[in-house]
Parts: C-alpha cells; sequence; structure tokens
C-alpha cells in the first residue's frame, strides 16, 4: 500500500488525487491518501486508521487516514496557516515507509514559499526528506520514457549553485545514482553522461575551466570504481535522440539544464524519484499549479506515473 501525501491544500493536489483514484481503484496501484478527508469531494471516500484497513476498500471507495486542516481552503489561495498540515502529512507517510507499513510515499506538489513563510527550515521535499530519514544526500532523479536526469546542485540559486559545486558533490551523486539504477530500477550495467557545466563544455577552457577542474576529477574517479561514465559533455548536444541512446541517466551540474530537456520531452508523465534514501519516495514532476487549482483542469498523468513507479520500485525491493 503506498501513502499519499496531500501537498499544498490549495493546489491541485486533492484534485490529482481524486482523478487518481478514480483511474486506478480497480486495476491498481492501491494507496491511501494522508489527508483531510472533507476536502476530497466528489468520491466516496472512508476513513481509516491504518494501512491494512485501506487495502480493503479501496476498489469502493478512497481510503484516507485523516488529518485535519486549520483553515479552509480556497483554491489557488494558499495559507501559511495550513503549513503544519502539509508538513505532517509528509512526516507520517514517511513514518509508515520507514516502518513497513507502507511500500513507498508519493508526495503531491507542495510551495516551498508558503512552507518558509511558516519557518519551514529546508530548501524544498528533497532535503526535508533526507533529514527524516536521515540521509546525508539525498539524490534528485527526473525520469520519463525518454530521459533520466539527476542535478548535482537542487533547490539554490543559479548563483549559489556554481559556487557550491564540487568534484566530491558530482561523485556523491554519480554514485548514488549509479546504484539506484543497478538496485531498484534492474539496470544491471548503469551508463552514465555527465554534462558539462560552461557552453561546449567549456571549449578547452576558452569558456570556462570548471569541467578540467572540478568534473573531469570527478568523471576519473568514477570510472576507477568501475562506474560507466562519459563526460563532461556539451550541455546543448547531449539531450538529443542519438545522444540519450548511449546512456541511462544524465549528470547534470544545476536543476534547469536537469529539468528543461526532461519536461520538454515530456512533462504529463515526468516522475521525480528520490534516490538515497530507505525508503522509496517518488512525485509527480510538476508545482501546485495555483493558478488552475479548482477549475478542473488538473492533469493527473504525472502523478498516475509516480504511484506506478513507486509500485514497481517497491516490488523490485521486495524479496
Amino acid at each position: 500500500m503506498l501513502a499519499l501525501t496531500m501537498g499544498d491544500p490549495a493546489g491541485i493536489g486533492g484534485e490529482l488525487t481524486i482523478q487518481a483514484w478514480q483511474a486506478l481503484r480497480h486495476s491498481g496501484p492501491a494507496f491511501t491518501a494522508i489527508d483531510d478527508p472533507a476536502r476530497l469531494t466528489g468520491i466516496p471516500v472512508r476513513r481509516v486508521e491504518t494501512l491494512a484497513e485501506a487495502a480493503a476498500v479501496f476498489a469502493d471507495a478512497l481510503p484516507v487516514l485523516p488529518l485535519a486542516l486549520a483553515a479552509a481552503v480556497v483554491p489557488g489561495h494558499p495559507d501559511s496557516t495550513n503549513a503544519a498540515a502539509t508538513i505532517a502529512s509528509i512526516e507520517r507517510a514517511v513514518r509508515l515507509a520507514l516502518a513497513g507499513e507502507a511500500t513507498a510515499v508519493v508526495t503531491n506538489p507542495i510551495s516551498k514559499a508558503v512552507l518558509y513563510a511558516a519557518g519551514f527550515p529546508h530548501p524544498g521535499h528533497t532535503e526535508f526528506l533526507g533529514a527524516l530519514t536521515h540521509c546525508p544526500h539525498p539524490v534528485m532523479m527526473l525520469a520519463n520514457d525518454f530521459l533520466r536526469v539527476v542535478p548535482v546542485t537542487i533547490h539554490v540559486s543559479l548563483r549559489a549553485a556554481l559556487d557550491s559545486l564540487t568534484t566530491a558533490a558530482i561523485i556523491a551523486t554519480a554514485r548514488t545514482t549509479a546504484t539506484a539504477l543497478r538496485v531498484q530500477f534492474g539496470i544491471e550495467a548503469p551508463r552514465l553522461a555527465v554534462a558539462g557545466l560552461n557552453p561546449h563544455a567549456g571549449e578547452g577552457g576558452a569558456m570556462g575551466n570548471e569541467e578540467a577542474l572540478l568534473i573531469a576529477p570527478a568523471i576519473a574517479a568514477l570510472r576507477a570504481e568501475g562506474i560507466a561514465v562519459t563526460g563532461p559533455h556539451p550541455p546543448d548536444t547531449m539531450f538529443t535522440p542519438a545522444a540519450r541512446a548511449g546512456y541511462d541517466a544524465a549528470i547534470c551540474m544545476y536543476h534547469d539544464q536537469a529539468l528543461i530537456p526532461l519536461k520538454t520531452l515530456d512533462m504529463a508523465s515526468g516522475v521525480n524519484v528520490t534516490l538515497g534514501l530507505p525508503i522509496i519516495r517518488t512525485s509527480p514532476d510538476h508545482g501546485t499549479a495555483f493558478d488552475i487549482a479548482g477549475q478542473g483542469r488538473a492533469d493527473p498523468a504525472s502523478l498516475i506515473a509516480a504511484l506506478r513507479l513507486a509500485a514497481t520500485l517497491a516490488a523490485r525491493r521486495s524479496p
């Protein structure tokens, strides 16, 4: 049984939860929402106390582990008063997964700005999950049917990303990615392609020397460990169809370098997977979409893909 968090209640997470249950109620995978039942309207909803109880009712009603919101929800109008419930939903899902009661955690989108206004100390979901599971270096992968990308630096400004990029961080990210591709994705000999940082991967130092100073030493160290890795590749050419055929995941230097090509290729089916955790966690690759919340325009494809991938990864992990 998967545990699905509420996300920001003013966003599209509730709509996506309802649509996902409607799409998966007969075929699965089964999931339980950790949410306020009062806001999940238009379908049968069943309050449950355990995930075992939820499994028995999933085909007939959306099982919900109840979590009350502090303030009434107005779609599209986020309220930091409800930040505590958003955070509590994530915390409970992680506890269930760590205890072995939930096979995986799937998270609806949160608004970092809303949580920051309530004192949330973490840069984003990935880092919060790392703290909850005592994982010092969680790694964010975005995946769809065309591409897997992993940024070394994540939820920081571009300037901060450049300042914080290190050889050690590249090695740690690539190492975690290679292990996850073998263990979770079933790829026996994963191939990694490492992006350069500068235009044309530095053009031999004419456009920057980070490739020589930071990235090439990381690639050499990874190769010495037996990891199949190539690069640094010019970022503007490594995402073509021909280039993508040569690797299983791209290691990118910063957030947008990784996410722009993946979302351009197919955002609807994209899934965020956190690697390196002792639990399985997936998420849609989009945000809260406050601008369309409550208008019946939300597309559940990415959440459904996240639920299905979480179930697949959980099944592969099971003995």
